[in-house]
């Protein structure tokens, strides 16, 4: 089994493979987009970036070839392409035209997740949307039951706006999905994207008692949902803006277990890919203390019992003036056996992990800022 990783980072994507003791890297790819979320096709080898930001508009970039190659498959135009409209002599000089109308132009900032699931690709956006491809990417169409949910005017943006970054998907039953939205929540659809339902309600009437804006109230989580990992069975797990969360029904309810971990705080949240119970998190010091690891020293959280208790894993990682940030999809997991576990930082590092968690190794350095690890393993 071949593992690449998959990163998303402010300066264009880049592959990661072993390559005699340590690993290769290859990058920047995809124009040096801004690049939030990378996804693969384990049976075809194909490859799909979601990213883009104002300046460069929004878009899926593909390669079929391991990454050789790349072709745009654009939702929307950015300034850049006012730019090179109104200076076309400019525009000249530098060897570029500006791009026709695309098809999301004014509703679609940028993209912030990609999903492939059931035969369909699934991409979510900034404004909070989902877009669905039946043709691998090459065209896109809109996801509206969901934005046209009720709840939909009541959605507030988080601290990065509001957008759906989370897709999860059943991989025995097309029809079911999930995706979490900053600052709106879980929601789920169990026919394709026809309806939809949201979730995001504790599993007693009580509302947590974390004293902080973010947190739940109302017999809810809170409605900034961090990142989601789901295990068969739909047993879910989110890290919140404030507080670990575990479902055993799909999200229709959910029970904290933030108890033992050393803040309430963080991104990421990795699921072992056979033990529905083994999870890793890696905690920060809080949304307003710095955003980075309690006492400026790096451990990553496990637990094997669905989040009842936590032990920290320090071995390999910095223990003094550690200063860095793990973004929502900056950590992956593997299906080896043991599982390998990855996460990328905000100072451009990527770990590594052969032991599922128990100690670590630094297999990149002096990338740009990562946005997501994601895995492409082939047979």
């Amino acid at each position: 089994m071949s593992v690449t990783l998959l990163l998303g980072t402010t300066k264009g994507g880049f592959l990661l493979r072993p390559e005699g003791d340590g690993w290769a890297v290859s990058g920047p790819h995809c124009g040096g987009w801004p690049i939030n979320h990378m996804a693969g096709d384990p049976e075809s080898g194909t490859i799909w970036a979601a990213g883009g930001g104002e300046f460069h508009g929004a878009g899926v970039w593909r390669s079929e070839d391991g990454g050789e190659s790349w072709v745009l498959s654009r939702f929307a135009n950015g300034t850049m392409n006012e730019f090179l409209k109104a200076e076309p002599e400019m525009a000249k000089a530098f060897g570029m035209e500006p791009e026709p109308p695309a098809p999301f132009d004014g509703e679609v900032v940028a993209l912030w997740s990609i999903r492939r699931a059931g035969g369909r690709l699934y991409a979510g956006a900034k404004p909070a949307a989902l877009f669905e491809s039946r043709d691998g990417g090459e065209t896109w169409a809109k996801v509206e039951a969901l934005t046209e949910h009720p709840s939909a005017q009541e959605w507030e943006p988080g601290a990065a706006g509001l957008v759906l970054h989370t897709i999860l998907h059943d991989p025995e039953d097309a029809g079911k999905l999930w995706v979490g939205i900053s600052a709106a929540g879980v929601f789920a659809t169990e026919d394709g994207g026809a309806t939809w339902e949201r979730r995001n309600r504790l599993s007693n009437a009580e509302a947590c008692d974390h004293a902080h804006p973010a947190a739940g109230s109302d017999g809810n989580t809170g409605m900034c949902v961090h990142n989601m990992a789901r295990a068969p069975g739909d047993v879910l797990y989110q890290q919140n803006h404030h507080g670990v969360f575990r479902s055993g029904d799909g999200g229709r309810s959910w029970d904290d277990i933030t108890q033992g971990l050393p803040s309430h705080f963080g991104f990421p949240i990795g699921l072992h890919p056979r033990e529905a119970g083994t999870i890793w998190t890696v905690p920060l010091n809080g949304d307003t203390e710095g955003r980075y690891p309690p006492g400026a020293a790096a451990a990553v959280w496990k637990s094997v019992d669905g989040g009842a208790t936590w032990a920290d894993k320090r071995e390999g990682l910095p223990q003094e003036a550690c200063f860095f940030t793990v973004l929502r999809q900056a950590m992956a997991v593997d299906s080896g056996d043991p599982a390998g576990v990855y996460f990328g930082t905000n100072t451009g590092s990527v770990f590594a992990s052969a032991d599922e968690g128990e100690s670590w190794a630094e297999v990149a350095r002096h990338l740009p800022t990562v946005l997501s690890v994601d895995v492409l393993e082939r047979g």
